[in-house]
């Protein structure tokens, strides 16, 4: 090989793998911002289930996932799934093969490692505070196992929705709608936290423990998205690729900045009160909107689409309360309302994209992830249970799930609101 391809490619390997670190550091985030927005007494057993679900994600994938979402071959729909050495199917072409060990076959498995161990992310914090931590980790299981590499298969893998024309460049719709829809069908079978909901129809707030952890994880997601979005280019080294690089950085950090000022003026709107957590989740709706499409808008229309995404999160959060569907952290709001418009946006800078397969892609992913979780659910339900007692959620499932406290010298968690 001549030196300059070897440097090509060491290069573009190792931007892959950077960006694939971002993303993994997003499992940070995520474990910092459910700390802090759930109580005191189910702050162990939250950052379990984060750094746990990333662990089992990791497995699974590794075992099945990659092999369904990546086949050897299919029919658009139903992949033929051929398992090798750690990885289904034979994507050999047009890589470097040294020693029977594809390395960019590596360098890709790490990659899309992450973003599936994301989308299980999405699930803990909606069902934070009344989930069994085990029933949490085998649906995880399933999820990434199965029905996050199928829907992907779709759209990344060369499947239907691809051939089809659906865009979406880094996951609005495969990432983060499919975490927040698995995640609603958990939450619709889970119920409320205790005192959530009154019997009068009252909706009563149950803050966090901590919203400066809250503020640091959701600048943690802020960073990581620079991988999430950047690394989705796939490339770093040519004029084009180059630029894409770094118009993607762009557009990325101007959508958060959009929807973070956007989400803050609406609650201030709404509540009379300038709601830092309402800024927070209208950062993180901003980044979703512009994942589906980071490169074509100009840096302007960036901040506009993460604007829009950060006025609907606040109406979709006030939205869920009223319909009495319980997120904690505002997660099914952020990923799945906001994902839907950020799928849906795509057309409006991008000229080879439509509205039609744009609609048809969300449906699908959304149907898909929602039936099968749904089942998935039920069937836990069933069997070995998905809610704590009501005693233990009282106390803290920090207690009855871990057997120890986060705040052991500051303060007592059972009891504790």
């Amino acid at each position: 090989m001549e030196a300059t391809t070897q440097l090509t490619y060491a290069l573009d390997t190792f931007y892959f793998l950077m960006t694939g670190a971002l993303v993994m550091w997003m499992a940070a985030g995520f474990a910092m911002l459910e700390a802090g927005l759930v109580r005191a007494k189910n702050t162990a057993e939250i950052l379990t289930k984060n750094i746990a679900l990333f662990s089992v994600a990791c497995i699974m994938y590794m075992i099945v996932g990659y092999g369904i979402m990546y086949p050897a071959g299919g029919n658009g729909f139903v992949p033929d799934i051929s398992f090798a050495f750690m990885f289904g199917g034979d994507h050999s072409e047009s890589k470097i093969v040294e020693e029977g060990l594809n390395h960019a076959l590596m360098s890709d498995f790490f990659f899309q490692v992450v973003f599936v161990a994301t989308a299980m992310s999405i699930v803990s914090g909606a069902v934070a505070e009344r989930m069994k931590l085990w029933s949490f980790l085998l649906f995880a299981v399933v999820l990434t196992a199965f029905i996050y590499p199928v829907q992907g298969y779709w759209k990344w893998g060369g499947g239907w929705l691809q051939e089809l024309g659906f865009n979406d460049f880094a996951g609005s719709g495969v990432v983060h709608l499919c975490g927040a829809t698995a995640a609603l069908a958990g939450v619709l079978l889970l119920g409320p936290r205790k005192g959530k909901y009154g019997k009068d129809g009252s909706i009563n707030a149950i803050p966090g423990a901590n919203l400066p952890l809250a503020t640091l994880g959701t600048f943690v997601l802020w960073l990581g998205w620079f991988g999430f979005n950047g690394g989705s280019q796939l490339a770093l080294t040519g004029l084009e690729n180059t630029n894409a690089v770094a118009a993607i950085f762009v557009n990325t950090n101007m959508a958060a900045a959009g929807g973070t000022v956007l989400g803050l003026v609406t609650a201030r709107m709404l509540f009379g009160k300038a709601d830092l957590t309402m800024a927070l989740n209208g950062a993180l709706a901003g980044l979703v909107a512009i994942t589906a499409e980071p490169l074509t808008p100009s840096p302007a229309m960036a901040t506009l689409i993460g604007a829009v995404g950060g006025v609907l999160v606040v109406f979709a959060i006030v939205t869920l309360d009223k319909l009495r569907i319980d997120d904690p952290v505002g997660a099914i709001s952020v990923h799945g309302i906001v994902g839907m418009w950020g799928l849906m946006a795509v057309p409006i800078t991008n000229t080879d994209a439509g509205f039609a397969p744009q609609a048809i892609g969300l449906g699908a992913i959304l149907g898909w992830v929602f039936v099968t979780s749904f089942v998935v659910w039920l069937l836990l339900r069933l069997t070995v249970g998905i809610r704590v007692g009501e005693e233990e959620e009282y106390e803290g499932v920090d207690i009855g799930e871990c057997g120890l406290e986060a705040y052991p010298e500051f303060v007592g968690s059972r009891g504790a609101i």
